[in-house]
């Protein structure tokens, strides 16, 4: 890895290998939003994506004095970590269906607007719930965590091609799942 591609976690995670308490509170700062907010959409409860976030830190915590920088990117194998997690908690409830998300309101919008968004929030968390699995981590990681498709590919252990593959047939499910929704073919609001 060149100087210019230095992983712009390497430092930090350095400290915390050291179990420097400052970096270990200056990291979980810095990542447990996202890693919350990936759990959260993969999982569908708020509760369960902090145990995954917990999880995910204590495993950083475990690994950090051995992190060899250059063979991952650090955020690459924290979302991975999560990710995995996240699987792990979903096969052990198969038959249970993954349920709304916690409606988070902003409180500027009238009651109005923050119902129609509720009810729009929970028709595309339904749909992205019925994806495949891969298809909503596709999803999930290019949409809602924002990585470029590179890094989103490196996560799922997959070409961009692939990555891009997966969107588009998630894209294309998830447009006829929310129509049905709309249609009134599918129920949502179980």
């Amino acid at each position: 890895m060149s100087e210019r591609e230095r992983d712009p976690d390497a430092a930090l995670i350095a400290l915390v290998g050291r179990h420097d308490p400052a970096a270990v509170r200056q990291l979980v700062a810095l990542k447990l939003p996202r890693l919350l907010a990936l759990a959260t959409r993969m999982l569908g409860d708020r509760m369960e994506a902090e145990d995954v976030a917990q999880e995910a830190f204590m495993r950083v915590w475990k690994q950090a004095p051995s992190w060899k920088e250059g063979e991952a990117r650090f955020d690459t194998w924290l979302h991975r970590v999560a990710l995995n997690l996240c699987y792990d908690r979903l096969r052990g409830r198969r038959e249970e269906p993954i349920d709304d998300l916690p409606e988070y309101t902003d409180p500027g919008p009238g009651p109005d607007a923050v119902v129609e968004a509720g009810a729009r929030d929970r028709r595309i968390q339904a749909a992205l719930a019925a994806l495949p699995p891969r298809q909503r981590e596709a999803l999930v990681l290019t949409y809602y965590q924002e990585l470029p498709n590179a890094e989103a590919a490196a996560v799922m252990g997959i070409g961009v091609d692939a990555l891009e593959s997966l969107l588009a047939r998630a894209r294309r499910a998830l447009r006829e799942t929310l129509v049905r929704i709309e249609t009134g073919k599918v129920r949502h609001d179980t």
